[in-house]
């Protein structure tokens, strides 16, 4: 989902995806060598609707597999293609169907081949019988080669450092983990992270929108895919059928308000799930109705006194606390699974704020990880043209603090990019002109991508149709029978609502 810009462990950006994925790693050595074959000269060009190559489709269990080959540079046809990887549940319906529908979940990072897997329990269906629901894993996601790998140690590096240090070495530690995780990207993934951007990923959806013979076609984009599939509305206007775009950040706003707003939204949700249990005695973090006290008690004594948690893993500091808590509040369906966590936290136990962090950071049962992390800060990099100094980042605290005083307690700045190379493709600016209309679903409790982010990005397409739906979670699709019946009658019948229609 959308990216966050919460701090942990060493002040990073931090991926902000919810749910479960299926995706697996790829050894980054063996990809380097033998998946960027830049002896390929037949790489297709940009645009060339005569370029892209063929999937070949193989039943896959319930859904059909493939791989696209698409180029690693697609400003030089020399540099070698790298392979996307791709699902597909078919129509329902052959009769009734209208073409594909290109599905991205968020980050940027998740894979999305996921989806077409999903569907079933995603989306109408009305969507299912009328389209093929085809996801993809973006460039270095997924199963996707090769699929960006910068280490497995993520106790190493997040579950370290102090967000409040009290003195320069302790500050200095926290740059010198970043460094070092910057520095292990480098090495292991090489010049592929210069073309991980978005507006790579857009290109090759328009390769793959040419592999399936498709002129126009359809899209339905969650979080992050609100933004990927806006810029692939500007780079491609004139192949857009459709295109949803539910829980949109706001896409033209530098790095420092953007993050400022989505610190708001955080701030807002947490205000909102406090108030909520200090007026239900039974919230396990009740307190005799003063939860919002409680709450700021407990965090100011973990910043002194870390929590034991399970054998083996990191004590839970006050950084690691709020990115469980950021985790539990992109949905009102685990508010009570955060009350649980912050009640045993409160009696000494840090052992259910440390799953929602494991949660957060996507940790499997055998305690490896994807490679979510590591993509998100890799394409949130190669997007971004800013590189702040520390001392630049430092100075921009104090709007943190102001915007989410719960949510932004750190004292030291948002070192995300600071040491990562130049972007040599940052993202284009969003305008979507000649696509016709979007439609872009907003919700009111969205603490990732507040409705005020969504608002923007339909003021900043062309024909940006906004949809506001009343719900305490990250998008709102899921959310909502009203949204869902409007998305059906846009992407079935191109029936596009009016702006700011309710939900």
């Amino acid at each position: 989902m959308r990216r966050t810009t919460l701090v942990i462990g060493f002040l990073l950006f931090v991926a902000s995806c919810g749910g479960d994925s299926d995706v697996a790693l790829v050894d980054s050595e063996s990809t380097q060598s033998s998946v960027l074959d830049t002896d390929s000269t037949d790489a297709p060009s940009d645009g060339d609707s005569t370029s892209a190559g063929r999937i070949e489709w193989e039943k896959c269990g319930p859904v059909e597999c493939g791989t696209l080959d698409v180029p690693l540079d697609y400003s030089d046809p020399n540099s070698g293609t790298i392979s996307i990887h791709l699902e597909r549940r078919v129509a329902n319906d052959p009769d009734k169907r209208i073409g594909s529908l290109l599905m991205n979940p968020g980050g940027p990072g998740f894979g999305g081949s996921i989806l077409a897997r999903a569907a079933d329990q995603i989306l109408s269906k009305g969507l299912l019988d009328h389209f093929d629901i085809v996801g993809f894993d973006p460039r270095g996601t997924g199963e996707s080669e090769p699929a960006i790998d910068c280490t497995d140690d993520y106790d190493y590096y997040f579950g370290q450092g102090d967000i409040t240090p009290d003195d320069p070495t302790e500050a200095q530690f926290n740059i010198d983990l970043l460094e070092k995780f910057v520095s292990d990207c480098v090495t292991n993934n090489g010049d592929f992270l210069n073309y991980v951007g978005t507006n790579n990923v857009a290109r090759d959806m328009d390769q793959i929108r040419q592999a399936l013979g498709e002129e126009k076609i359809s899209y339905f984009g969650l979080s992050y895919g609100s933004e990927l599939g806006a810029v692939w509305a500007t780079l491609f206007p004139e192949t857009v059928r459709a295109a949803v775009l539910d829980g949109a950040a706001d896409p033209n706003v530098d790095s420092v308000t953007a993050s400022v707003q989505q610190k708001q939204g955080f701030e807002l949700a947490l205000t909102s799930f406090l108030a909520d249990c200090s007026a239900d005695r039974s919230c396990a973090f009740h307190n005799d109705g003063d939860a919002e006290g409680a709450f700021d008690r407990l965090m100011a004594e973990m910043d002194e006194n870390p929590l034991p948690t399970e054998d083996g893993r990191p004590v839970l500091t006050r950084g690691m606390a709020m990115t469980s808590v950021a985790q539990a509040l992109y949905d009102e369906s685990y508010w009570d699974t955060l009350a649980a966590g912050l009640a045993e936290a409160a009696d000494g136990n840090g052992s259910t704020l440390l799953a929602l962090f494991d949660a957060y950071f996507q940790r499997q049962p055998d305690g490896t990880y994807g490679n979510e992390l590591e993509a998100f800060i890799a394409i949130t990099c190669a997007d971004e043209d800013e590189r702040f100094t520390i001392e630049e980042a430092d100075s921009f605290v104090p709007r943190y603090q102001e915007a989410a005083p719960r949510m932004a307690p750190e004292t030291q700045g948002n070192y995300g990019c600071t040491s990562w190379p130049e972007a040599i493709d940052p993202r284009v600016d969003v305008t979507g002109v000649g696509a016709g209309p979007i439609v872009v679903i907003g919700t009111t409790g969205d603490p990732s991508t507040p409705l005020e982010s969504s608002r923007n990005m339909a003021k900043s397409l062309e024909d940006g149709r906004l949809v506001v739906v009343t719900a305490n979670q990250h998008t709102g699709y899921t959310a909502s029978e009203c949204a869902r019946d409007v998305v059906d009658d846009y992407l079935i019948d191109l029936k596009a609502p009016d702006s700011e229609t309710e939900c």
